[in-house]
């Protein structure tokens, strides 16, 4: 469900209630269409949260924030300049449209006060956050999206342009009108169902509340002509209990959860329409609904969007490593014909005496097999020539094998490798795993860097991931192959156990004994989690080895992550998360 004006309405209110007089602290830009603002309040720190993005446009005082990338977006540099110590006077909503004006109190670069507005427009994918200068001229600082003229004639959203605001809507705003106002129109509009006039007569309703009101008047969507009195009522009742709701600011925040327990739709009433076909869950506020209902989609929205071009990458090298092994195989199995190019030459060496140049085809006796034989030459060489070559053909086959061989070899280490790093990114969800597995394909030779004149800061390493099972033993997990070597050889120690789904990509996990015995049960826990870090995670059984970590070697010039071991147990157990 997309967020509606009537929704944003108690929001700008908590906002104001909230963050009224806090000034901004930081600015952060995490993705393309995101900002977060640290606001300093006497009571402590707030995030505030801006989205434009299509699928999940919002503001919102949240917990937790996405991961910030390590260098700031020049959008980002520039918004920091204009808001970092900016007082927020205000947020005003514009009407119950989906559209809120966060004023502040700003100083430029020469120390002169000036009001600075940062316009929330919350409209699907026409979606910004623009900020503009709140004087008479209005002029546009810069936004998330810029508009040019090719996109929209009506209104440019432009560094120096002015500041307009969408075309209104011939709509009634509850707060400022008669609830009998509102059922006169909705009753003018006789040939549509209920559910359609409340939405082309409120501002603010969105599809779910319009059903929601009309299912509460009639059980049902009926058409505005079949209403009776009884049900006109109803519906005047429903429309002032609505105007009471946001004029008081009273609101009991649902969200709506389907089947899987997965968030579906959300409103700041409580819902009836699905009676007990699906689970309402209450929210103590409209914040951490918002933040309940996105996160889950946003973060995995936002990995997939920033790891796309490093999957696509991937998926073609292992493409073209898998296709290059099929051509080397078939290679191979014409290499096996090598002995009869061999005996080819020998019969026309044998018999060169007797066979006479100019001939396209030698008929020679075979006495390997005792029987004539023909064979296909060149009639324009000698017939020692002509054995020459077959002897030249043989000799190159068996180099052509030995070295195929060594580069089948090279190739099926190749591609186990880039299955074991496309596992790893499937499971990533920060920049920085996205990073470290880049810079490790590049050090791998798979990817080439980009040269730059500028000085590369060193990036700080990730720490493996922790769990800890019941018993209070801990687990790491390596997040990619480069960390799986650190943790196997340097990190493990004689008596800790090293875990590993059975014949299959995944992450190397060690359980740290800490100079104890290590229990069966932690064995199982530590198991699970190996399984659920890895290629396998979606199966229901998974066997996964293991093993003391001084059983584990890495032979001499293996890929990253690749290791060998011949003593160790197994364990069936079912994927699971600690």
């Amino acid at each position: 469900m997309a967020l509606d004006g009537m929704y944003m309405s108690f929001m700008c209110k908590a906002v104001n209630d909230a963050l009224a007089g806090s000034k901004v602290d930081k600015i952060h830009q995490p993705g393309k269409n995101e900002l977060v603002f640290i606001m300093r309040t006497r009571g402590g720190m707030h995030k505030l949260y801006f989205s434009a993005d299509a699928n999940s446009p919002r503001f919102c005082v949240v917990n937790e924030t996405p991961e910030n990338p390590q260098t700031p977006p020049m959008l980002c540099m520039l918004y920091r300049k204009w808001l970092v110590g900016a007082t927020l006077v205000s947020v005003e909503q514009y009407g119950l449209d989906r559209i809120a004006f966060f004023n502040f109190d700003a100083t430029n670069e020469i120390g002169d006060k000036v009001k600075l507005t940062l316009a929330v427009e919350v409209m699907a994918q026409h979606s910004n956050v623009i900020l503009f200068h709140n004087d008479e001229k209005k002029r546009i600082i810069d936004a998330l999206r810029r508009v040019d003229a090719q996109t929209s004639s009506y209104r440019l959203v432009l560094p120096g342009a002015e500041y307009k605001l969408p075309p209104p809507q011939d709509k009634i705003d509850l707060r400022s009108a008669e609830p009998s106002q509102a059922c006169e129109r909705i009753f003018s509009l006789e040939n549509v169902r209920l559910s359609s006039a409340i939405i082309k007569t409120l501002q603010g309703v969105s599809p779910l509340l319009s059903r929601e009101i009309a299912y509460r008047v009639c059980g049902d969507d009926k058409g505005v002509a079949e209403l009776r009195g009884e049900e006109k009522m109803k519906l005047f009742g429903e429309i002032s209990s609505l105007r009471t709701m946001l004029l008081t600011g009273e609101v009991n925040p649902t969200i709506i959860l389907d089947e899987a327990n997965k968030p579906m739709e959300f409103s700041f009433l409580k819902i009836t329409q699905y009676g007990e076909a699906l689970r309402i869950v209450e929210k103590e506020n409209v914040f951490s609904l918002l933040e309940g209902f996105y996160s889950e989609r946003d973060r995995y929205l936002r990995t997939r969007s920033k790891a796309w071009e490093l999957f696509k990458t991937i998926d073609n090298l292992i493409e073209r490593t898998a296709r290059k092994l099929n051509n080397q195989r078939e290679d191979l199995k014409r290499c096996a014909d090598r002995e009869e190019i061999k005996i080819k030459a020998e019969l026309i060496t044998a018999s060169q005496y007797m066979l006479d140049k100019g001939v396209d085809a030698y008929e020679v006796f075979n006495y390997y097999t005792n029987e004539n034989v023909k064979i296909a030459v060149d009639p324009a060489l000698t017939p020692s020539q002509n054995a020459q070559r077959l002897y030249k053909e043989y000799h190159k086959a068996c180099t052509a094998e030995n070295m195929l061989i060594r580069l089948i070899e090279e190739g099926e280490q190749d591609l186990e490798y880039l299955r074991s790093v496309r596992d790893m990114l499937s499971r990533a969800t920060l920049e920085r795993e996205f990073g470290e597995i880049k810079d490790e394909l590049v050090s791998q030779g798979f990817l080439k860097t980009k040269k730059s004149g500028k000085k590369q800061m060193k990036k700080q390493a990730l720490q493996p991931l922790e769990f800890k099972t019941s018993q209070g033993l801990t687990v790491l997990v390596g997040r990619n192959n480069i960390q799986n070597d650190k943790l196997t050889f340097k990190t493990g120690k004689r008596g800790d156990m090293w875990l590993h789904a059975q014949k299959c990509p995944g992450s190397h996990v060690l359980l740290l004994a800490e100079g104890g015995e290590i229990p069966d049960d932690a064995i199982v826990e530590a198991a699970e989690i190996a399984a659920y870090y890895s290629s396998a995670r979606e199966g229901t059984v998974v066997t996964v080895d293991y093993t003391d970590v001084k059983n584990i070697k890495k032979p001499n010039g293996a890929k990253p992550g690749f290791v060998v071991y011949y003593t160790y147990y197994s364990v069936n157990v079912k994927p699971r998360e600690k």
